[in-house]
């Protein structure tokens, strides 16, 4: 399990990992230039990371790199700058680079990615670092969600398995002979075919995070439940649920979600005890 986070607490993602180990309860560190500076301006004294003597941000660098077990680099498009030197730093300590590309993953899939990471590697010190919000205005909240269910996860020991993209694929659906009729036979038929992890991370998402689930496991429920082929009954009950007369397969996929996110949480939703 993850025993500390550090973070050189740079940029609005270095700052939302050093948020997601403070409501976790987590212990954090890491090396910030002199006089605390960053690239908004002085960070507080709620973070606990320790001055160097210099202005020199390469060197928090390689501190922050050799003082862990791992680097997350959290980026969009492309490295550059800090982040570039950090993966270069890495290679060089010899130390396990998992980098998460926000143009390519969408947060919730980055969760469970970086889940498998710190387990399969062991990084029970991971250093987190990231771009800022010039390169995505989303980034800092985007990097809060995917650490703070990564950490989640770890901390319920749930080790990686089948991922919410593979409930898109046609091997998953074929199977099945009695197709659900209402909204509810098709949530349990979700949560029967769910693995734990899927579970816990969905409980665990906001309202506003579920649409990211209607690319890939709502591509399951449309084909699975044939929204797209004739399931009539089931496109009524969904109607009746949401009210909307003009609803679509789409719509009816997100409806069974949001039952479905309702349901996973009152059962699976994670609580931190102080």
């Amino acid at each position: 399990m993850v025993k500390k986070i550090i973070s050189g607490g740079q940029t609005g993602t270095d700052r939302a990992v050093l948020d997601a180990a403070i409501k976790l309860d987590i212990p954090h560190g890491g090396w910030i230039p002199k006089g605390r500076t960053t690239e908004t301006g002085t960070l507080p004294e709620s973070y606990h990371l320790t001055e160097i003597a210099t202005d020199n941000y390469l060197e928090c660098i390689k501190r922050n790199v050799k003082d862990s077990k791992g680097t997350l680099i959290i980026f969009y498009d492309k490295l550059t700058g800090d982040l570039y030197q950090a993966e270069r730093e890495t290679l060089r300590c010899r130390h396990q680079l998992l980098g998460i590309d926000l143009k390519q993953k969408n947060a919730f899939q980055a969760a469970s990615l970086i889940n498998d990471w710190v387990q399969l590697r062991k990084i029970d010190v991971p250093y987190v670092t990231g771009a800022g919000e010039i390169e995505n205005p989303n980034i800092e909240n985007h990097t809060r969600f995917m650490i703070e269910k990564a950490l989640l996860l770890d901390m319920m020991n749930l080790s990686g398995g089948r991922s919410i993209d593979d409930y898109s694929k046609k091997e998953q659906f074929e199977k099945f002979h009695v197709i659900p009729k209402t909204i509810h036979e098709a949530v349990d038929r979700l949560i029967m075919e769910l693995t734990l992890k899927d579970k816990v991370l969905i409980a665990n998402m906001t309202y506003d995070e579920l649409i990211d689930l209607n690319s890939n496991l709502g591509a399951y429920i449309r084909n699975a439940f044939r929204l797209w082929s004739g399931n009539l009954e089931l496109m009524e009950s969904c109607k009746f649920a949401i009210k909307d007369k003009t609803i679509n397969a789409d719509s009816a996929s997100f409806a069974i979600i949001d039952i479905l996110w309702e349901k996973l949480r009152k059962t699976h939703r994670l609580k931190v005890i102080k």
